[in-house]
């Protein structure tokens, strides 16, 4: 939460644009995301955006317990990241690693990896 929805530049931010932002960020120097970040607008008529993001973690969620809470600037903007909830009603298709649909719908041709979203499986990484 706190990070502009538009860059200075007047697009939009991207999945790439975060994932570029947080590889300079110390807060992040250990932490590897399991898909690229999500992001929407905070409201219909805000500025600003909320980003999620999945990351690689141990069944403790030591990882997570060490972003939770925490704030880091942005130029002249601070985010804090806040944590979410599973939700256990949203299945998560394994083939191609998408949520909220089932086996039958899924149009991916392949399976992809769950780490990189390469083409290949995550064993194969």
């Amino acid at each position: 939460m706190g990070i502009p929805y538009l860059r200075s530049d007047g697009n939009k931010i991207s999945s790439d644009n975060v994932t570029d932002f947080m590889s300079y960020i110390e807060l992040f120097e250990n932490i590897s995301l399991a898909t690229k970040p999500r992001i929407i607008k905070a409201s219909p008529k805000s500025d600003m955006a909320i980003i999620w993001f999945d990351i690689w973690d141990t069944q403790s969620s030591s990882k997570a317990k060490l972003l939770i809470n925490h704030s880091f600037n942005l130029g002249r903007h601070i985010a804090t990241i806040r944590a979410t909830n599973m939700n256990s009603g949203v299945s998560q298709y394994h083939n191609c690693w998408k949520w909220g649909y089932s086996t039958f719908s899924c149009r991916a041709h392949s399976s992809k990896c769950q780490k990189c979203s390469g083409p290949h499986k995550l064993k194969h990484h």
